[in-house]
């Protein structure tokens, strides 16, 4: 098991004490609709913090990256360019904030990342004519973030970019590509970007860790209760390209893999986020760009046991 730091053990021993509870939950959400789902009760779990118990960032700062002086080389960014605008959003930073609703190049983006998965993904958040604003429910489903709009409260998974619970049930967003890369990588290739900034520094513990060693390869996920991949390491990460994924190892070995007009490829200089008590201090993990007929295509970096848990008959390559 992980060497998990005294807040982790904190929402292990709550979530434990908090099966779903939809009697309680809707007394919690009175503006939820509870009588639309897509899912069962009992897939989703108390993650410890109650509704927006992990703030998400609405309203974001940014410097220049040329000001982004506490940041290391190698340390892990989500980075976004859309309509020729690049931001880099900072695992440092979003580990303890999960959520930040931002406009980007004129279009409202959530940029979002699970630790328990190591799931970064970007959407667009314009849905049906509106704008939807996302924080974080405190539940998870399969050991991913459940999120909720504030415009409907329906329930949404992060990993799919889908309602799963209220009003908005079954409809889905609009992924954007991003990158999980290294902050070289994306001043490299953006240097007239920006990066997020906390809003108050002294919030939380930036730059620490506080799931110290959760991604051991030989390890396992906390706060899951479904079933394993056969024949692959849980915690090993693979690149998931829609219900189709391949695994870092491979990819690493072989630096470029194609498949039709698929590219993906693997060069070393990125920290993981999960790894030592300080991310710049974590591991070299690799950066990883997936691109299809020369632009960047929408994927994720992820483990194993997330994409088997959400494409149980999807096809992970291991060679």
């Amino acid at each position: 098991m992980p060497r998990l730091s005294a807040i982790v053990l904190t929402l292990v021993v709550a979530a434990s004490a908090a099966r779903a509870d939809p009697l309680r939950w809707a007394a919690e959400w009175p503006d939820t609709d509870f009588g639309k789902r897509s899912i069962a009760w009992a897939e989703i779990t108390s993650g410890g913090p109650p509704k927006d118990g992990i703030p998400s960032i609405d309203e974001p700062a940014f410097v220049a990256v040329s000001e982004a002086d506490d940041l290391a080389d190698t340390e892990p960014v989500v980075g976004l360019v859309v309509n020729g605008e690049a931001r880099a959003y900072p695992l440092r930073i979003l580990t303890w904030h999960e959520i930040v609703n931002d406009t980007v190049g004129g279009v409202p983006v959530t940029v979002t990342y699970c630790p328990l998965c190591n799931s970064s993904i970007v959407f667009d958040r314009r849905l049906d004519g509106q704008v939807l604003d996302f924080g974080t429910t405190g539940k998870l489903r399969n050991s991913d973030l459940v999120m909720y709009d504030r415009q409907t409260e329906s329930w949404w998974q992060q990993f799919l970019g889908e309602a799963i619970v209220g009003e908005m049930t079954g409809k889905r967003l609009t992924m954007l590509p991003s990158r999980l890369e290294s902050f070289a990588n994306f001043r490299a290739r953006a240097p007239e970007g920006r990066v997020l900034v906390p809003n108050n520094r002294f919030m939380r513990s930036y730059g620490r860790n506080p799931y110290v060693g959760y991604d051991d390869p030989d390890g396992r996920p906390f706060l899951y209760r479904g079933d394993l991949p056969d024949g692959i390491p849980p915690m090993m990460r693979v690149v998931a390209v829609g219900a189709e994924a391949w695994t870092l190892p491979l990819l690493r070995r072989q630096g470029r893999i194609v498949k039709d007009d698929l590219v993906l490829t693997w060069h070393a200089g990125q920290n993981s986020a999960l790894d030592a008590r300080s991310i710049a201090r974590g591991r070299d993990v690799g950066n990883v760009v997936v691109q299809q007929a020369g632009t960047d295509a929408v994927h994720d970096v992820t483990f194993a046991f997330v994409f088997h848990a959400f494409h149980p008959d999807g096809t992970i390559h291991t060679e």
